[in-house]
């Protein structure tokens, strides 16, 4: 897993086509109720409700789709999947959103993709998250010296009450390796 973020131009990816389409045959039976919208606590900060998302997915604006916030502001808490009256696996969808524009390597998304890639690091080598590595992780790879900076004051509080460690980055014992591996198998089928 390398957590550089790819330069390349916004690539279409095969995969990401049958990824799509597979979102689609699973909002397919949507009946536009607004169950999901109502559900969702985060609805309030979105540019496009979930049920408006859902109608951009039937009408294939795959473009719209991915220039909103919307999916990436899904905190997967299956409450849309848990009410919605046609029991469609909503909280999915969005998770199959979220893998897409991660495989195009979306700039728009890049933060967020390299904060949760810095956190799947730092899990890996050690079966947990290590704060101080993790943050070490993101902020090397957002190459930008000055965000740390704005964060320093609550990085500082944190450690004062003893909710955040100094621990210096180390590659770990590797504790999940081998589930990673075997995950990264079952993706590339």
């Amino acid at each position: 897993m390398t957590l550089l973020w790819k330069t390349s131009t916004e690539t279409d990816d095969p995969c990401c086509d049958q990824l799509i389409a597979s979102v689609k045959d699973m909002v397919q039976p949507c009946i536009q109720c607004g169950t999901c919208t109502g559900s969702c606590p985060n609805a309030f900060a979105m540019d496009h409700t979930p049920r408006h998302l859902w109608r951009m997915v039937l009408m294939d604006r795959t473009d719209e789709i991915f220039h909103s916030k919307t999916f990436t502001l899904c905190s997967a808490c299956y409450y849309c999947t848990l009410r919605c009256p046609r029991g469609l696996e909503l909280t999915e969808a969005m998770a199959t959103l979220k893998q897409i524009a991660l495989r195009r390597g979306l700039s728009r998304y890049k933060q967020s993709t390299l904060f949760y890639k810095s956190f799947m690091e730092s899990v890996r080598r050690h079966g947990r998250v290590r704060e101080m590595e993790f943050m070490t992780l993101y902020f090397a790879a957002m190459r930008n010296p000055l965000i740390p900076l704005k964060f320093t004051p609550f990085g500082m509080k944190l450690m004062s009450k003893g909710k955040v460690s100094l621990e210096i980055p180390s590659k770990g014992r590797g504790a999940l390796n081998e589930i990673f591996k075997k995950v990264e198998e079952l993706e590339a089928v």
